[in-house]
């Protein structure tokens, strides 16, 4: 009885040998090339390194199971792909302009202590990402924020008040103020957050009693917050900054 073959008459324990085959060189072009690239690709991920990573990465997929394309012709494209996305990446290393055009450029979501609601709205950021990523940096309360800045790698940078900087207790020689509560979202971008209010015992109304004792509305709010220590923090929509940095 002769051995069963597949429906192209290749035998199975050929393919199986040949897809081991493609995926170990698929492994190894990709440790070659990423190595080549550098660490930037996978610490501080710009839009150029997104996209040769998942592009270098979706050829050696097709290089290591795609059995039905030349396997010399693969290699062929991602040698060629690692080729482009070294020589954009050695272009930007000499060319300023170049490397803000393929990698991007930082941008000032909060300045002054005041959010910059249009610049958010450019890269479509939200207060929700935005406010993640301050508790990520142990900041709880957004008045202790002088400036943040969205970097090209979506990481944020912060430059807390100086008033806020950190000090040991030592320095002090005082014991922390111990934290009362969890920050509690009242407004944002001009709407009044009901659950949140129901949820920590306040209402609409005393909500808009704060803001009038301030001469304001809740349609002049981009975002409120109640801080850790029960304080206030409010946004406006008017920053009355001449010049946001963009």
């Amino acid at each position: 009885m002769q051995p069963q073959k597949s429906e192209q008459g290749v035998h199975p324990l050929q393919t199986y040998v040949e897809v081991i085959f493609r995926t170990v060189a698929a492994f190894i072009l990709l440790m070659f090339t990423s190595r080549i690239l550098g660490k930037q690709t996978i610490s501080n991920m710009t839009f150029h390194d997104f996209v040769s990573g998942i592009t270098l990465g979706s050829i050696a997929a097709n290089l290591a199971f795609n059995y039905k394309l030349s396997h010399s012709l693969i290699t062929v494209a991602l040698l060629i792909f690692f080729g482009i996305s070294f020589l954009v990446s050695k272009i930007a290393l000499e060319n300023r302009t170049w490397n803000r055009l393929v990698s991007g450029t930082p941008t000032v979501v909060i300045e002054n202590g005041k959010i910059l609601d249009d610049n958010m709205r450019k890269i479509r950021y939200t207060l929700d990402s935005l406010a993640q990523s301050l508790r990520e940096k142990d900041i709880f309360n957004m008045e202790e924020v002088e400036y943040a800045c969205l970097e090209d790698h979506g990481k944020l940078s912060v430059k807390k008040k100086s008033e806020y900087e950190w000090v040991t207790r030592k320095d002090l020689k005082l014991q922390a103020a111990a934290v009362q509560s969890f920050p509690v979202e009242l407004i944002m971008d001009g709407k009044i957050m009901e659950d949140n209010l129901a949820h920590n015992g306040l209402t609409a109304q005393w909500l808009e009693q704060m803001l009038q004792q301030r001469g304001k509305s809740v349609s002049e709010v981009f975002y409120a917050v109640r801080g850790t220590q029960n304080q206030l923090y409010f946004d406006y929509y008017q920053d009355h900054i001449n010049h946001p940095i963009d």
